[in-house]
């Protein structure tokens, strides 16, 4: 189980995902009904999910969910034996260890791997993706096709002279 926000879904994630593939039989990519962290949010839990499912059709192995709630509880209703989350940078580690600590005291049986995306998406965050995409910068090297055209809907380019 791969959870997030995914708001939206960059090519950092999507390495991820991928490359979890090579220990994993299946990933479920779950999508956090509510955040953890105070965002101002670029799509809603709908347009998230139909997204993640555009990006991932042509991958079987890749299911998409939502959850509400304690995520050990969504994975063990899910039948997932493994938590994998991204680090970016040390900072990242910190919050990640304390969570994963916490999951492990309320279910011991599910084990959390970190893992870290390709050196050239360690910059990346979602957060980032959305404040160049409102400012109308081009983030089409850090999203999929269908998310560029999706933000580029979401967030209409400047009028020249605007």
């Amino acid at each position: 189980m791969y959870p997030g926000s995914f708001d939206p879904i960059t090519l950092g994630h999507h390495d991820i995902v991928l490359r979890s593939l090579r220990l994993v039989d299946r990933v479920i990519v779950a999508v956090a009904e509510t955040a953890t962290q105070e965002k101002r949010a670029l799509f809603d839990l709908d347009e998230r999910i139909e997204l993640l499912e555009d990006v991932y059709r042509d991958e079987p192995r890749v299911t998409i969910a939502s959850f509400r709630g304690l995520l050990v509880d969504f994975a063990r209703a899910a039948d997932a034996s493994i938590i994998i989350r991204g680090l970016r940078a040390v900072s990242d580690f910190e919050y990640e260890f304390q969570m994963a600590l916490m999951n492990r005291s309320l279910s011991p049986d599910i084990e959390v791997i970190f893992m870290t995306p390709a050196n050239r998406y360690t910059f990346l965050s979602s957060s980032l993706v959305r404040e160049v995409a409102r400012l109308n910068g081009d983030v089409s090297a850090f999203v999929h096709p269908i998310v560029l055209e999706a933000i580029k809907r979401r967030v209409p380019a400047k009028e020249a002279g605007g």
